[in-house]
Parts: structure tokens; C-alpha cells; sequence
């Protein structure tokens, strides 16, 4: 497995994040399973470790010195990174309004899900750029599409993810050589989407993993959902 594709998928102890690890494991990727919390993160990769190989690293996204060690730790582990999966992401204004969201929760909800992947796509741009065929994807949402204007739900979660979609061609136009994109993975059943979502785990991680591995490597800069390039 050591010459396998090497894959760090970020929030996947639980979620789309896991439903994404597993199935690159499946393909026989090399999986470096990215969390915060060490004691779920190293209960995922245990539970995991059946689909392929699966390696636990502590990262949180939110945190630069975080990222620099989890950068440093992958560097030790692999000579390269072929595929970047920022999944990491936080809610917190589902019941919020433009009008009163307050800066701590702005703050806080750009950091961890615009910042964050701005600066895990720094540190591990030396290992992406030893790989023949690099790809980065953003897990962003529809919540931050500007085509239809927003509907007043979770203000700061839609703008990061419209700031998100911005770091998308930012680093496309900084990464010629790889392919990055942002994705919709939809409505999903998880902690975050609720139980009365339309779309399972499963189908949410589709698109996410079709980029990380079988997407035209020339699909890049770009918003997608289903496999098909949507509007900003």
C-alpha cells in the first residue's frame, strides 16, 4: 500500500467526511483521516481500518499551528500527497439571522470553514505538488451559491462557503498543475444536515470522491454538484 495514492480527507471522523474516507479506501487509497479530536479521529481509522489502509491524523483546521504539525507529521508518513479533501466545517447560525448574527460566531464559522482550508492547502502544497496528478476539493454548499441570492438561512455558514468557493479559484489559478474544485454534496443526513435530509451519506460523499479520483484532471476552478459544473 505504500505506493498507493495518498489521500487526507479533514472532519472524517464522522459524516461525509468518514463516508469519504472509507470509499477512497475501497479504491485502495492510502487514507490519512484528518480530525481535531484524537480520541474520535483514532476510533474512526480503528473502524475503518477493514476498507484499507487508514492512518489517524490530528489536524484542526481552525488552528494554524495545528495545521503546520499535521503538515510536518504527514511529511514523516508519505513523499507526497495526491489528493487534499477539505471537508472540516462548522454550523452555527442555523437560527440566526443576517440582522443578529454576532461577530464571535461570523468569526468563528469563517475561520474553521474559508480560512482553515486556505491554510491547510498552503502547508500541504509541497506534498501535492510531488504528486503526478494532484487534486484539492472543497466540500462547500449550495447555502453559498450568489446565482440565486441567499434565502436569510445560517448568514455566516452561506457566506463562508461563498468565501470558500473564492479560495477555490484562488488556489486553481495558484495550482496550474492541480485540480481543484469546490462541491455541493447536497442536503445529506448527518449531524450537521438533520434527519429529515434528502440525501443519504452516501450520495452526499459521490461527487466529493469522483473529483478526488476519477474527474478529468482538466476540470478545475470550479463549482460542481452530481458531476456537473453549477454556477457560482
Amino acid at each position: 500500500m505504500r505506493d498507493a495514492k495518498t489521500a487526507l480527507v479533514t472532519g472524517a471522523n464522522k459524516g461525509i467526511g468518514f463516508e469519504v474516507a472509507r470509499e477512497l479506501a475501497r479504491l485502495g487509497r492510502r487514507v490519512f483521516l484528518g480530525a481535531r479530536d484524537a480520541k474520535g479521529g483514532q476510533a474512526a481509522a480503528r473502524k475503518l481500518g477493514r476498507d484499507g489502509d487508514i492512518v489517524f491524523l490530528e489536524i484542526d483546521v481552525s488552528d494554524p499551528g495545528s495545521i503546520n504539525r499535521a503538515a510536518e507529521e504527514l511529511a514523516r508518513q508519505t513523499d507526497r500527497l495526491d489528493v487534499l479533501v477539505n471537508n472540516a466545517g462548522i454550523l452555527l447560525d442555523e437560527d440566526k439571522g443576517a440582522l443578529t448574527v454576532t461577530p464571535e460566531i461570523f468569526e468563528t464559522t469563517l475561520r474553521t470553514n474559508t480560512l482553515g482550508p486556505w491554510l491547510v492547502a498552503q502547508a500541504f502544497a509541497p506534498l501535492l505538488k510531488k504528486s503526478s496528478e494532484p487534486r484539492i476539493v472543497n466540500v462547500s454548499s449550495g447555502g453559498g451559491q450568489l446565482e440565486d441570492g441567499a434565502d436569510g438561512w445560517a448568514p455566516a455558514y452561506c457566506v463562508s462557503k461563498t468565501a470558500l468557493n473564492g479560495v477555490t479559484v484562488q488556489l486553481a489559478a495558484a495550482l496550474p498543475k492541480c485540480a481543484v474544485n469546490s462541491v455541493c454534496p447536497g442536503w445529506v443526513r448527518t449531524e450537521m444536515g438533520g434527519e429529515n435530509a434528502t440525501r443519504s451519506v452516501a450520495e452526499g460523499a459521490a461527487t466529493i470522491v469522483w473529483l478526488a479520483t476519477d474527474a478529468p484532471h482538466n476540470l478545475t476552478g470550479k463549482f460542481v454538484k452530481d458531476r456537473k459544473v453549477i454556477p457560482w
